[in-house]
């Protein structure tokens, strides 16, 4: 078995588990940092939703591949310069990082000069890590509703980041309660240690990279 049938086989596993249609979770595969050789294996096996970190990396390594790929989804789920929203737009199907309101400018401007807005996740920074981007849990109602009112982006979701050393169950939970009474329906969360924790919760999207490529 692949490493993505395995992962595949569990993500599946893990939504029947708690009573989800397993074809509610989609299985982001971070291609950050992967070898080219990794990335087209993963491709050559039918899968076609992958985050990135970083955009000028994303624009080298996904340029040629779009076109080989028509159904191909890409996801920004790294922090975003404000300078760099145009790129990112002209880029990604989604943006997974809105944190503040200078991006959340950056982006609405950007849309409307290229006419297009991919979808966007707000980043909650659930633990409120200093070292950590995203939105305080407190502050994350306001900003959701200043996204979608006063600059005009369309939300439809919420992405976050455990704390490495705590249990991210009461992580994943916050983030529900979040979404639940915004009227939002995605939400990212999960990685490659918890993901199967993340579907009980909710996830509807789950990032997995090392368990998926294997160690970078």
């Amino acid at each position: 078995m692949s490493g993505l049938e395995d992962i595949g086989a569990r993500v599946a596993g893990a939504a029947r588990a708690c009573g989800r249609d397993p074809a509610g979770v989609t299985l982001i595969a971070v291609s950050k940092t992967q070898p080219a050789a990794r990335i087209t294996a993963v491709l050559e096996q039918g899968q076609r939703v992958f985050g990135e970190n970083r955009v000028q990396e994303a624009q080298a390594r996904w340029g040629e591949r779009r076109a080989r790929f028509a159904d191909l989804h890409l996801r920004l789920i790294g922090p975003l310069q404000s300078n760099k929203a145009e790129a990112a737009l002209a880029l990604f199907d989604a943006i997974d990082v809105l944190d503040r309101d200078k991006l959340a400018a950056a982006l609405a401007e950007g849309a409307a000069k290229l006419g297009k807005c991919p979808d966007i996740l707000v980043q909650v920074n659930t633990g409120e890590e200093a070292q950590k981007a995203g939105v305080a849990p407190g502050e994350a109602d306001a900003f959701i509703r200043a996204a979608r009112e006063t600059y005009g982006l369309p939300v439809k979701g919420l992405m976050c980041i455990p704390p490495a050393d705590e249990e991210p169950a009461m992580h994943f939970a916050l983030l529900a309660k979040i979404a639940r009474r915004n009227g939002l329906f995605e939400l990212s969360m999960g990685m490659s240690h918890d993901f199967e924790t993340a579907i009980r919760f909710g996830a509807t999207q789950v990032r997995v990279g090392s368990a998926l490529f294997g160690a970078r």
